[in-house]
């Protein structure tokens, strides 16, 4: 359950997007959850890195030197949340949306289940200034949420779909059906 300081954050994070004009609750939940997603990306190809060096591993992140995106090859490490948050604001919008975002959408390759379920993905943050912003607090939360190893992701997702109903929407929660068939065949149900 979420409460006291990470709840204020969460909400704070809300009242960033309304300030910066996006109001629609689902546009809200998907910006947030893409960026989560750019966010433990990193986070897990940090950990894979540390497990290999420790295992005497080979390691080959998704963050290679040079990745290509498009037709473009760009430094890989620009990528990763750990890097591009430190930039200026402008700089960190430019490589969200020139890069990070279509690095995410073909993420795998052409065939893979990210890039066909990510296809109709849009990176909908209008201004630098507001990108920056999301990025600090989301930082902020993911600093507290790492005091308490809980559920706190589900319980994210879980309070932010409780902003729906507060917000008027008749408390229903439409998910994508990209992301519905992206999740019936990663877990191939019986």
């Amino acid at each position: 359950m979420i409460t006291g300081e990470l709840k204020n954050r969460i909400d704070g994070l809300w009242d960033v997007f309304a300030a910066g004009g996006l109001v629609n609750p689902l546009d809200v939940i998907e910006q947030v959850t893409y960026l989560m997603f750019i966010h433990d990306l990193d986070d897990t190809d940090n950990l894979r890195s540390k497990e290999a060096v420790m295992l005497g591993l080979p390691h080959k992140s998704i963050f290679a030197d040079e990745v290509l995106i498009g037709d473009r090859k760009v430094d890989g490490k620009q990528l990763k949340w750990s890097v591009f948050h430190d930039y200026d604001a402008g700089r960190m919008y430019s490589v969200m949306q020139e890069f990070v975002f279509p690095f995410i959408k073909n993420l795998g390759g052409k065939d893979s289940g990210y890039s066909k379920y990510m296809a109709d993905a849009i990176f909908k943050i209008p201004t630098p200034l507001m990108l920056s912003k999301i990025v600090d607090a989301m930082d902020k939360m993911y600093e507290l949420m790492e005091k308490n190893p809980d559920d706190n992701k589900g319980d994210l997702y879980e309070y932010l779909l409780n902003k729906i109903s507060q917000s008027g929407v008749n408390g229903q929660f439409r998910t994508p059906r990209h992301i519905i068939k992206m999740m019936v065949e990663l877990m191939q149900p019986k």
